[in-house]
C-alpha cells in the first residue's frame, strides 16, 4: 500500500512510501502531510507570536504541518493531486515519508470532533472527484503543531490548553487509521420516557437537572399534566426535546413573555419622568387594544407598542404585514433607468452571544448566517451586512483572562474571522464593523450581525399554506452540529457548562447558502414559494414545525451528513444553510429541477395537514404528535413584580472634567478603546462585493475617515438605480450601565443622528432593536433593567413617531457573577436617493466646522422637538448642498469627531479657543458637526463654531499644536497589536515596468456583441458584478454554473461549460472563493475543473485557434495561474520554478482600497490606459501575494507582462503596507500572458461606477471590459 504524507509549515514537504503491492486502492487510507516553506509561513509566524505573547512562552520556532488523510483514489489520481490540490510545487516541497524534526521539537495534532464540517476536508474530495469522475472519495485532515521548546511537557501543555477548543476541537491520533468508512451505527428507536407522568416535584426537578434542560419546573408541570390528562399516554424522549426547544427563550421570547405583574419605582426626583413614560405607555395600549384590555404587560408589548400604535394612526403604512415571519420589511419605491419599481427593503439583527462565546469562529460565522437567512426566507437577496460585538479588553494577556473563559483577545480575533470568512465567501459586503470595549461583556460576548435585503415585490407571494400542500427541505444535510443550540443560548453558564456545551455550536457552510440566494433570486422559483422558514434555533421541529398549524414530517426523508443520527437528533438539529418551503404539490417538480440547476440538494419532509397538530415520524412511528394549542402556549405562564432603580445623577457619564492641556487631552481621547481606530479590524470585511456599495468604510485621499454607517445600492439586476439604503447604529455601555434609560434613548438619538449626518431623510427611518441583558432570574431590580432601557426607547420612538418594528433579545448574559452591562443596540434604517449621501470627510482648508446642539433637561433628556427643528434644518441645508461634511458626536465628544473628520484628507483644524477644553470632550450625543463655507450658512441652526479647517496637518487650540500624523498614529496604536494594519515588507528589491509597446493583435473577424462565458464554480461570489461590467461594455454574458452534487450533474456541468466556450469569444474567470480556498489555497478547484482534458482543449482552441481572450480577476487570477495560462498563455503542468499567489504577508484577508500604476499596455486588454495611468481598485483577498524566481520575474518584465503595479501616494512603485497591501514581490498586482491574450490581475476592476464609493478619490474605471469587447469590433 502506499502512503503520502503532505506537511505544511515552514519548509514543505510532500512525502511518499510505496508498498509492494502496487495495485490501485480504492478501499485503503492514504496518509498526506504537507509544511510551508519558511518565508511563506504567515500562520505559522502568527501563532508562535500569539504564544509568545500572550502565555509568555519561550518558543524556538514553530511550524504548522496540515495531514490528509486520503482514501478511495488510485495511484495515478494521487500523483496528479499531489502538486494540484494538496500541494503547490512553489511553495511546497515533495519528501519522503519522514520529515525532519530535530531532537528538541515536539509534535501534536488537532483534528474536529466527529460531526463537526470540515470544509477543507470537503473541499479535497470535491476536488478528487473532479479528477475520478467518482464520489467514492474520503478525506479527513488535521494540523500537526511542531514546536521547538527543548522538550518542555509543562509548556507543551499551555500550548495545547491555547490552541484546542475542546467544544469543536480534539487532540488527534499521529498514526495512519486504517480506514476513514464510518462505522455503521445502530440507530435504537425512539424511546418512551415511562413512568414520566407518574413523577413527583422532586422526581421533575431530578429530571431536569438530569436533562440539562431550558425549561423550568413550571413548565414540566404543565407538561406531565398534558400528556397525562390530554394524551393519555407517556410522552417520548423527542417530544420532551422538542417542547424545551420551542419553549426556550431563544425561539419563543418566554422573558418578554412574562407576564409583569407589579412596577415599583424607587424615590427620587426622576421618578416623575419614568411614571409619567409608563402612563404613556398605558394609553397606548388602550389606544391599541380599547380600554377595557385585559391583554398583559409583558416586556414584548412594551417593546411592540409604538409599531403598533403608530400603524394604527396612519404613521406605518409602508410596512409590509404578513403572518409570514421573515425579517422587517417595508415598501419603497426604487428609481431605476427603466422606471420606477415597487420594492420590499427588509432587515434584520441576530445575536450569536452563546455559540461565540465558545467557539468564536463558528459562532460568529453562523451569526451572520442565520441573519441573512431571516431575509433570505422572505425571497429577498442580502446585499449588505453590519457587524456590532461587545468584548472585553483584548489587550489582556492569558493570565487576566477569566478562569474557564477564552482569552479576549482569541475570541475578538478568531471571531473576526469566522463572520469574515462567511461573509467574503457567500459575497455579502459588509459595509460597517465596530466593536464595543466593556468588562461586562467578559460574562459573555456580544455578537451582533445585522443585514439589509430587498426583492421586486412582484415576485413574493405571502399565502396561506393548504392542506395537502408540499414542504421540501433545500440545502444542507443534517448532522449534530447545532444540537440544543437554542436552549444552550437560553441558558447562564458557568465553567462546567462552557465545557460540555460543545454540540451546540453550528458550523456554517457559506458555499451552500450562496446557492439558496441565487435560487430565490430566480423570480420563477420565488413567486411559486407558498410560505418559508430558514434552519435556525431549533431546527426540523421548528423551521418545519412553524410552517403550518398541522404537519406530518417524515424525519426519514431528511438527508444526512452521515449514518448514526437518532430521531431526536434529526428532529433538534440545527445544522446550517438549509430552507424549508411550502409549495402546491404540481410546483414540487419544477423546484426540484430549479434546485439541481443551483446545485442543491432538495427534498420532501412534509405534508401540510388539516389537523392542527405536529406529527414527526422516524423508523416508520410517531416520535412527535402534539396539538398545536399546547404547542404554542409556549409552557407555563411566568409573573414577575419589578423594581426600577434610579440612576444617580450626582455623578453621570456626563460629567465635564478639568482639562488644561490640548495636546494631552487629544492623546488621552484619540487613544480610548471607544474611539481608536479599527481599521485593522474592518478591513477584514470584504466591503466592495457586490457593486453597490455608496461609501467605503474608511474614506478621503487617505482613507482615514470613518464613515458613520453603511450606504448601498438597490441590488437590481440589469438595470441602473439611485436608489440606496442606509443603515446606522447607536449605544454606549457606560451610559447604559449608569441608567438602562438614557442608555437606550441615547442608543436610538445616536442611531438617528448618524442617519441625518449621513444625509438620509430621518423621518423615514425604522429602527431594529437588540437587546442583551444580564439572566433575570428572580430579580426584581434585575428586570428593572429592560424595562427602564425599552421606556427610554419607547419615549424616542413616540416622540419622534418613527417606530421600531423588529428586533431581537437576548437574556442570558451572565457567567457565574459577572454580567453583561444592560445593552439595547440600535439599528436604524432608511430608503435614499443616492446623490443626497453625504460623506464624512472634511473637505476644504478655510471651511468652518459647527457644532449643532441639542438642547437637554436637567435629567440628561432630549428636548425632542428641538431635536427635530435641528434635524430638520440641517436635512434642508443638505438638500441645498451648503453643507459639506457632517459628522456625529460620540464617547470622544468634539475631538473624536474633529480628528476623525480631518484625518480623510490630510486637513488641518484650528480649535475655537473660545470654549473650553472640557466641553469638547463632552458626550454629547446627538449633537453633530456639520462642515459649511462660513457661518452665513448655518440659518435655522443652534451651534458653536468649534473648529476651522486649514492646511496646516496640525491640529491646534491656541498656542498648542499636534501634528495630524502623530494624532493617527495614537488613534491607531491601542489595537494595532490585536488588529495589526502594517506588515514589515519582506524584501525592498523593486522594478518599475515600463513597456509601452502596444498590442499588434487584431481580430480576424468583426463581432458587434462578443459572447462572454462565466464559470460559476462552487464558491464563486463576483459573478453577477463581472457580468454587469461586461453587459454595460456591449457583450452578451452567458453564465455557466459548475454542479458537482452527484456524478451525473458533474459530467453534464463539463459538458455544458465545454460547449459554452467552444461558443466563446472570451472567458472570464471570476472572483470568489472556489470551494472556500481550500485545501489551504485559493483557485484550486477551479484549476482542478479546468484541467480537465476537454476543457483544457477547448480553452486552448479558443487562445491559438480562434482569436479568444481570456481574464481572470482575484480567484480568477489565482486560478490563472495554477493553470499556467499566466504567464505562458497555456495549460501546463506547474513546477516549484514557476509564479503563483500565496497569502498576505499580514496573515489576514484585507479588502481596501489600492492605488495601481500601469506599466505596460502589450495586450489587447490594455487598449484603453497609458504607461504610468494610476487607477484606485478595491481589492479583496487572502492570497494575493505575488510570488516568482527572480528569474521568471526578470524574465516578466523584459516581455511587458507586469502591466500593474502597486503604488504609494506618490505614485511611486512600493514594497511598503498598506499601499503594497499583499507584500507582493515587486509590486506586482497583474500580469498577461506572453502573446496578451490572457490577462489576470487581484483588484477589482468590476467593482466601479456611477454613484458608487462617493468617499474614495481618483479613477477608478480602467475600462478592461469595454477594451476586450472592442477587440473583437476592431477596436472601435
Amino acid at each position: 500500500m502506499k502512503l503520502l504524507q503532505l506537511l505544511h509549515s515552514m519548509v514543505c514537504t510532500i512525502v511518499m512510501i510505496l508498498d509492494l503491492d502496487r495495485r490501485e486502492l480504492y478501499d485503503k487510507c492514504k496518509k498526506n502531510l504537507c509544511r510551508k516553506r519558511k518565508e511563506y509561513a504567515t500562520e505559522a509566524h502568527e501563532i508562535q507570536t500569539n504564544l509568545v505573547e500572550q502565555l509568555g512562552l519561550t518558543i524556538h520556532s514553530l511550524r504548522i504541518v496540515h495531514r490528509y488523510d486520503v482514501q478511495g483514489i488510485s495511484e495515478e489520481i494521487l500523483q496528479q493531486g499531489i502538486n494540484t490540490i494538496l500541494a503547490e510545487p512553489m511553495v511546497d516541497h515533495v519528501y519522503d515519508e519522514t520529515f525532519p524534526m530535530s531532537e528538541k521539537e515536539s509534535v501534536f495534532a488537532i483534528e474536529f470532533l466527529p460531526g463537526q464540517y470540515d470544509q477543507r476536508a470537503d473541499s479535497c474530495e470535491q476536488c478528487f472527484q473532479i479528477l475520478t469522475g467518482t464520489s467514492s472519495t474520503k478525506v479527513r485532515c488535521a494540523k500537526l503543531i511542531v514546536v521547538d521548546i527543548d522538550k518542555n511537557e509543562d509548556v507543551l501543555n499551555q500550548i495545547k490548553h491555547y490552541l484546542i477548543n475542546p467544544v469543536d476541537q480534539r487532540i488527534a491520533s499521529l498514526e495512519k487509521p486504517e480506514h476513514l468508512n464510518d462505522e455503521t451505527p445502530d440507530i435504537k428507536p425512539v424511546p418512551t420516557l415511562t413512568g414520566f407522568n407518574d413523577l413527583d416535584e422532586a422526581g421533575l426537578n431530578q429530571f431536569l437537572k438530569d436533562n440539562g434542560m431550558a425549561m423550568n419546573l413550571d413548565d414540566l408541570k404543565v407538561t406531565q399534566d398534558y400528556f397525562k390528562n390530554e394524551e393519555h399516554r407517556d410522552p417520548t424522549e423527542t417530544e420532551i426535546k422538542v417542547l424545551d426547544t420551542y419553549w426556550s427563550d431563544h425561539c419563543r421570547h418566554t422573558t418578554f413573555a412574562t407576564v409583569i405583574t407589579d412596577i415599583d419605582i424607587q424615590n427620587g426626583a426622576f421618578k416623575e419622568i419614568l411614571e409619567k413614560d409608563i402612563e404613556s405607555y398605558k394609553t397606548s395600549r388602550h389606544a391599541v387594544y380599547g380600554v377595557n384590555t385585559t391583554r398583559p404587560l409583558t416586556l414584548m408589548d412594551l417593546a411592540t407598542i409604538s409599531m403598533k400604535e403608530l400603524r394604527k394612526k396612519g404613521y406605518l403604512d409602508d410596512m409590509e404585514v404578513s403572518e409570514e415571519i421573515n425579517a422587517c420589511s417595508i415598501e419603497i419605491t426604487v428609481h431605476t433607468n427603466q422606471g420606477d419599481e415597487q420594492w420590499l427593503l427588509m432587515f434584520k439583527n441576530e445575536t450569536h452571544n452563546h455559540p461565540t462565546e465558545i467557539e468564536p469562529f463558528g459562532g460568529a460565522a453562523t451569526c451572520l448566517g442565520g441573519a441573512i437567512r431571516d431575509p433570505l426566507s422572505g425571497r429577498a437577496y442580502v446585499y449588505q451586512s453590519m457587524r456590532i460585538t461587545g468584548a472585553g479588553d483584548p489587550r489582556k494577556t492569558l493570565a487576566e483572562t477569566t478562569p474557564g473563559k477564552l482569552p479576549q483577545r482569541k475570541i475578538c480575533q478568531e471571531a473576526a474571522h469566522g463572520f469574515s470568512s462567511y461573509g467574503n465567501q457567500i459575497g455579502l459586503t459588509t459595509g460597517y464593523v465596530h466593536e464595543i470595549y466593556d468588562e461586562g461583556y467578559i460574562a459573555k460576548r456580544m455578537e451582533v450581525g445585522a443585514v439589509v435585503a430587498a426583492a421586486p415585490k412582484e415576485q413574493v407571494k405571502r399565502l396561506e399554506p393548504q392542506n395537502g400542500q408540499i414542504v421540501l427541505l433545500i440545502g444542507g444535510r443534517t448532522g449534530r452540529d447545532g444540537i440544543g443550540g437554542a436552549t444552550g443560548s437560553s441558558k447562564s453558564h458557568d465553567v462546567k457548562s462552557i465545557e460540555t456545551a460543545g454540540a451546540e455550536v453550528q458550523k456554517g457552510n457559506p458555499v451552500e447558502e450562496r446557492k439558496i440566494q441565487r435560487l430565490f433570486r430566480n423570480k420563477a422559483v420565488s413567486e411559486k414559494v407558498v410560505r418559508c422558514n430558514d434552519f435556525g434555533a431549533g431546527g426540523v421541529c421548528v423551521a418545519v414545525g412553524e410552517l403550518a398549524p398541522g404537519l406530518d414530517i417524515d424525519l426519514d426523508a431528511v438527508l444526512k451528513k452521515y449514518d448514526g443520527l437518532t430521531g431526536t437528533e434529526l428532529a433538534i438539529s440545527e445544522s446550517q444553510e438549509r430552507m424549508a418551503i411550502v409549495v402546491n404539490d404540481y410546483d414540487v417538480d419544477f423546484i426540484k429541477e430549479e434546485c439541481a440547476k443551483e446545485n442543491l440538494e432538495v427534498v420532501q419532509v412534509a405534508t401540510v395537514t388539516d389537523t392542527n397538530r405536529l406529527v414527526m415520524k422516524h423508523m416508520g412511528k410517531d416520535i412527535v404528535n402534539i396539538s398545536r394549542d399546547f404547542l404554542d402556549a409556549a409552557g407555563a405562564k411566568r409573573y414577575q413584580n419589578i423594581e426600577v432603580e434610579l440612576p444617580n445623577f450626582e455623578s453621570t457619564p456626563f460629567d465635564e472634567e478639568e482639562r488644561n492641556d490640548f495636546v494631552g487631552t487629544t492623546k488621552e481621547v484619540l487613544s480610548r478603546l471607544s474611539v481608536a481606530s479599527q481599521k485593522g479590524l474592518v478591513e477584514r470585511f470584504d466591503s466592495s462585493i457586490g457593486n453597490g456599495t455608496v461609501l467605503s468604510p474608511y474614506g478621503g485621499r487617505t482613507y482615514h475617515t470613518e464613515t458613520e454607517g453603511m450606504a448601498a445600492l438597490i441590488p437590481v439586476l440589469g438595470k441602473e438605480t439611485t436608489t440606496a439604503s442606509l443603515m446606522a447604529y447607536g449605544y454606549n455601555p457606560k451610559i447604559s450601565k449608569w441608567s438602562p434609560y438614557h442608555g437606550a434613548m441615547y442608543a436610538v438619538v445616536e442611531s438617528v443622528a448618524k442617519i441625518v449626518a449621513m444625509g438620509g431623510n430621518y423621518h423615514t427611518i425604522r429602527f431594529s432593536f437588540q437587546e442583551y441583558f444580564e439572566k433575570l432570574l428572580d430579580d426584581p431590580k434585575r428586570w428593572g433593567k429592560p424595562l427602564a432601557a425599552l421606556l427610554g426607547a419607547n419615549r424616542v420612538q413616540q416622540e419622534l413617531k418613527l417606530p421600531s418594528i423588529g428586533g431581537k433579545d437576548s437574556m442570558s448574559g451572565t457567567f457565574e457573577n459577572i454580567s453583561v452591562p444592560p445593552t439595547l443596540v440600535s439599528f436604524a434604517i432608511t430608503a435614499s436617493d443616492v446623490h443626497d449621501v453625504m460623506t464624512p470627510e472634511a473637505k476644504e482648508a478655510g471651511h468652518i466646522l459647527a457644532e449643532v446642539q441639542i438642547k437637554k433637561d436637567q435629567f440628561k433628556v432630549f428636548d425632542f422637538d428641538h431635536l427635530q427643528k435641528q434635524y430638520n434644518a440641517i436635512q434642508d441645508l443638505m438638500k441645498q448642498k451648503k453643507i459639506y461634511s457632517a459628522y456625529t458626536v460620540k464617547d470622544g465628544g468634539v475631538i473624536e469627531a474633529v480628528c476623525k473628520m480631518s484625518f480623510g484628507n490630510g486637513l488641518g483644524a484650528a480649535f475655537n479657543t473660545d470654549y473650553s477644553l472640557a466641553s469638547y470632550v463632552e458626550k454629547n450625543y446627538g449633537n453633530i458637526i456639520v462642515e459649511v463655507k462660513s457661518e452665513k450658512d448655518l440659518v435655522g441652526l443652534d451651534y458653536r463654531v468649534v473648529a476651522t479647517l486649514n492646511d496646516s496637518e496640525k491640529f491646534s487650540y491656541g498656542m498648542d499644536t499636534i501634528s495630524i500624523q502623530e494624532a493617527y498614529a495614537i488613534n491607531k496604536a491601542p489595537l494595532e497589536s490585536v488588529y495589526p494594519t502594517r506588515e514589515k515588507a519582506p524584501t525592498q528589491d523593486i522594478k518599475v515596468a515600463e513597456c509601452k509597446t502596444r498590442s499588434t493583435l487584431k481580430a480576424k473577424q468583426y463581432i458587434e456583441t462578443p459572447l462572454v462565458v462565466i464559470p460559476v464554480f462552487p464558491g464563486t461570489n463576483c459573478e453577477y458584478d463581472s457580468k454587469r461590467a461586461f453587459e454595460k461594455a456591449g457583450a452578451k454574458v452567458e453564465l455557466v454554473l459548475i454542479r458537482n452534487k452527484t456524478e451525473e450533474m458533474l459530467k453534464t456541468s463539463i459538458d455544458e461549460l465545454e460547449n459554452a466556450i467552444k461558443r466563446a469569444n472570451i472567458v472570464m474567470l471570476p472572483g470568489g472563493f472556489s470551494a472556500g480556498d481550500e485545501p489551504e489555497g485559493s483557485g484550486k478547484f477551479i484549476a482542478t475543473v479546468l484541467r480537465n482534458p476537454r476543457l483544457k482543449a477547448a480553452i486552448s482552441d479558443l487562445l491559438d485557434n480562434r482569436d479568444g481572450l481570456m481574464i481572470g480577476i482575484c480567484n480568477g487570477f489565482q486560478a490563472l495561474i495554477k493553470l499556467g495560462l499566466l504567464p505562458y498563455g497555456e495549460i501546463r503542468d506547474m513546477s516549484e520554478n514557476d509564479a503563483t499567489l500565496t497569502f498576505n504577508t499580514i496573515g489576514r484577508h484585507l479588502s481596501q482600497f489600492v492605488d495601481t500604476r500601469i506599466g505596460s499596455v502589450k495586450s489587447p486588454w490594455l487598449a484603453n490606459v497609458n504607461v504610468g495611468d494610476v487607477h484606485v481598485i478595491p481589492i479583496s483577498h487572502g492570497e494575493g501575494r505575488f510570488v516568482a524566481p527572480k528569474e521568471v520575474i526578470d524574465e516578466l518584465f523584459a516581455n511587458g507582462q507586469v502591466f500593474s503595479q502597486y503604488v504609494d501616494p506618490n505614485r511611486k512603485v512600493t514594497m511598503q503596507t498598506p499601499y503594497n497591501p499583499n507584500g507582493s514581490m515587486y509590486a506586482i498586482e497583474g500580469i498577461v500572458s506572453r502573446d496578451g491574450r490572457v490577462l489576470g490581475k487581484m483588484g477589482h476592476s468590476e467593482r466601479q461606477g456611477e454613484n458608487r464609493f462617493k468617499n474614495v478619490y481618483g479613477e477608478m474605471d480602467q475600462k478592461l471590459f469595454e477594451a476586450g469587447v472592442n477587440y473583437f469590433r476592431g477596436g472601435k
